[in-house]
């Protein structure tokens, strides 16, 4: 088993007055070392083998490794939030999240649709407003991510879904390639639903985006329902990166790129 921890080296703050600085952080990383690095995004990694991840087996055909599962853990602290992020690729759909956000909840349950297990709790400055929370939480999802796919011997790499909700249709297309790019084509009429600003829609992607190393297309192709646009998305999204995380057996276990290895640099 594969674990990643984000921890603060000061204790954990939420807002205050003082203007000083955020406090550094470092991740401590227990098995894989993560296919590139994290140090652009000023984590510092320190690495330890795992006995578990050596003596694990090429893929099954139920798309396990042998012994393991692919997991990844981050624990996020600054002085806006505290994030904990628990992840596993190879998991049965079951999500445990409490965000602050009430519709942000909804939408990281229907990681189910990817039949991932989803651990997410955090603590933030809500009272400002939703922003740091949504960043925060996406960029902790995408280093847990980073660091279950370790380096991502025999899997798809590519996933691409349509996922329709009533009227609404949402397109995702996206390759785990090692390199940060988001295509965002949504289209949402209404500027909240319930309490939540849907302008973050985009901005949560995009950390998912920034700290896994993906390349990701979203495109809309009908809706006149905020909820529904948003809904259809997180649920392509899912299935896409189900389908993109999957073992493909006829690969037997090579690295899917024909440089051999799929990282940032």
């Amino acid at each position: 088993m594969t674990t990643a921890r984000l921890v603060s080296t000061s204790p954990a703050r939420l807002p205050s007055t003082s203007a000083s600085p955020i406090p550094r952080t470092s991740l401590c990383v227990v098995g894989r070392a993560p296919a590139f690095s994290a140090r652009a995004l000023g984590f510092s990694l320190r690495l330890k083998p795992s006995p578990a991840m050596a003596a694990a087996g090429p893929p099954t055909a139920h798309g396990d490794s042998i012994g393991s599962s692919r997991i990844g853990e981050v624990k996020r602290v600054t002085k806006e939030t505290n994030v904990h992020v628990k992840i596993n690729l190879d998991g049965t759909g079951v999500a445990e999240c409490s965000t602050g956000i009430p519709f942000l909840d909804h939408m990281l349950d229907l990681a189910s649709h990817g039949l991932f297990d989803v651990y997410v709790k955090a603590i933030g400055d809500t009272h400002i407003d939703d922003h740091h929370s949504n960043e925060d939480i996406a960029l902790a999802i995408g280093t847990a991510l980073l660091e279950a796919l370790g380096d991502r011997k025999g899997i798809n790499r590519f996933g691409h879904f349509t996922a329709p909700l009533d009227e609404a249709a949402v397109e995702v297309i996206l390759d785990l390639s090692g390199r940060p790019h988001l295509s965002c084509g949504l289209d949402i009429p209404t500027q909240r639903v319930g309490t939540y600003d849907t302008q973050l829609v985009e901005h949560f992607f995009q950390s998912v985006v920034n700290t896994s190393g993906m390349t990701l297309h979203i495109r809309q192709l009908a809706g006149k329902n905020s909820h529904h646009i948003i809904e259809a998305s997180f649920k392509a999204f899912a299935r896409a990166l189900r389908q993109a995380t999957e073992y493909d057996l006829r690969r037997q276990g090579t690295v899917p790129s024909s440089k051999g290895v799929l990282s940032r640099s």
